[in-house]
């Protein structure tokens, strides 16, 4: 269902889809979403489908999207919405590292959180979704990388040939080294001596050199290929 509480008169919020079958959790989540002024709840989908119906008709700026749910499963909907370019996706799971996750973060998500998070961490990831740096809750994204470097994800067996990072210049790899890591574009930047302004030049350069939908998805790239970070 459509939903309009944005504050008259306040600086552009982001706008937020909130995508959840159990209606409990759904107004859960919508209350502490409504709790910031910077942000305003557009919609509610208790189905996959419904999700991506939505997102194509609202153009939210973010999709708070549950992993598991019926009619169309939480990792399609968010390929479908990020394929066409509708909004960014924020997945949220009781799953830690499971296949779901793997699937999502592979069909584009642009980030991952935890349902057990704090109210203040799923505000947090939100804001930075929508600022368009996908990882987000350091300490729950990077956990997911490093997983990613020992667990079998799907797929793993059709991982790309590190040929791919020949369209790269030197620096490109290196961010792309520091994304591998879990770094912001702060801590780039300050990795890096460069502005935070040319780090975000440099992830979308890559992105669209290595044909990657998300920032995360680059992150697990760079895992895959073991692409290292500069040291400081």
């Amino acid at each position: 269902m459509p939903s309009d509480d944005g504050l008259p008169g306040a600086a552009t919020p982001i706008r937020v889809l909130v995508a959840e079958d159990q209606s409990s959790v759904r107004a859960g989540l919508v209350l502490i979403l409504r709790s910031a002024p910077d942000l305003r709840v557009v919609g509610e989908a208790g189905d996959g489908e419904l999700a991506v119906t939505m997102a194509r008709e609202l153009r939210p700026d973010v999709v708070v999207m549950d992993v598991q749910m019926p009619r169309l499963d939480g990792v399609s909907a968010t390929r479908e919405i990020v394929t066409n370019g509708w909004a960014d996706v924020l997945v949220l799971t009781t799953f830690d590292l499971d296949d779901y996750v793997f699937g999502a973060l592979r069909a584009g998500a642009a980030g991952f959180l935890l349902k057990d998070s704090e109210a203040g961490e799923l505000l947090a990831a939100v804001r930075t979704v929508a600022r368009g740096e996908g990882l987000i809750a350091p300490a729950v994204t990077r956990r997911l990388i490093r997983e990613f470097g020992r667990v079998q994800p799907p797929g793993a067996a059709d991982a790309p040939d590190d040929s791919v990072l020949d369209a790269l210049t030197r620096r490109e790899r290196e961010v792309l080294g520091c994304l591998g890591d879990g770094q912001s574009n702060a801590e780039i930047a300050d990795r890096l001596t460069m502005a935070e302004a040319t780090v975000k030049t440099h992830v979308s350069r890559l992105l669209a050199k290595l044909e990657l939908r998300s920032r995360v998805q680059a992150a697990m790239l760079a895992r895959e290929l073991r692409v290292t970070a500069p040291r400081p």
